[in-house]
């Protein structure tokens, strides 16, 4: 089974809360000595959340966007026995396991987008990606990017592939264009969507979307709840990706009647 090669790392050190972020990530150290911001598989759209994090984030490195590298964090249940917050105390305690991190870019600032303006290219390819992985939360309200080193970085894709909040209708979204892309922060400088589709085609291969979906961990597909399989599931975000890149065309029309 083909997966891509994404390290696993184990948290020695719990430094402090991310408040604006609404599942409460944190930044943590890890035993490789460097920082991360921890994504919780205990928080509220829980292993979902860390699942649309990292099929987003692969496919967007995969396209050429700058994404921090992503990787597996293993958390032991000794962090909550000493955390004095108990909404920090309760999350820690229901993320004992496998959880996903991203580097922490220290110094990044927020995108601002009546501050920055972003190359067409680039910001074609975070709206066409956004628009294929149904991303509703990169808004200017919340703009989901960092400017770190004089480059855009796309972080938080949590709120992506909403489909999977209820698998029994998930193929009724297979055919589905993405209308509230008409939000979408970077919008209004997407001009060359249709160049950047030629290339999506190119390197978002059956291959490399197998590959990224194989890298889900087994576990993060075990749901109580949910009737379909953890096998059933991965066939699932593969065929929901394949649809959406043939239909890319309708996809350009919406974003374009959009701006």
């Amino acid at each position: 089974m083909n997966t891509l090669d994404i390290r696993t790392v184990n948290v020695v050190q719990y430094i402090k809360p991310l408040r604006e972020g609404g599942s409460l990530p944190a930044i943590v150290k890890a035993d490789d000595d460097f920082l991360y911001v921890l994504k919780f598989r205990g928080a509220g759209q829980g292993k979902k959340a860390l699942i649309a994090e990292l099929i987003g984030g692969e496919l967007a490195r995969a396209v050429g966007l700058k994404i921090p590298e992503l990787v597996f964090m293993h958390l032991d249940d000794s962090f909550s026995k000493t955390e004095p917050d108990e909404e920090i105390q309760d999350l820690l305690k229901f993320s004992v396991g496998l959880n996903l991190g991203l580097h922490f870019l220290s110094s990044a600032i927020t995108f601002d987008p009546l501050v920055t303006t972003v190359d067409a290219i680039i910001a074609s390819k975070v709206v066409l990606l956004d628009s294929i992985i149904s991303n509703i939360d990169r808004t200017v309200k919340n703009t989901n990017l960092l400017h770190w080193n004089n480059e855009l970085w796309v972080i938080d894709n949590g709120a992506s592939f909403y489909f999977h909040h209820n698998w029994a209708t998930w193929e009724q979204h297979l055919t589905r264009t993405f209308p509230l892309i008409k939000d979408h922060v970077l919008l209004s400088q997407a001009t060359e969507l249709r160049t950047v589709a030629e290339e999506f085609l190119i390197k978002l291969t059956d291959e490399k979307i197998t590959e990224i979906i194989n890298t889900i961990p087994e576990d993060w597909l075990q749901y109580e709840a949910d009737d379909l399989s953890p096998d059933e599931m991965r066939n699932a975000y593969t065929t929901y990706l394949k649809a959406k890149l043939t239909m890319v065309d309708s996809l350009i029309k919406e974003a374009e009647h959009a701006r």
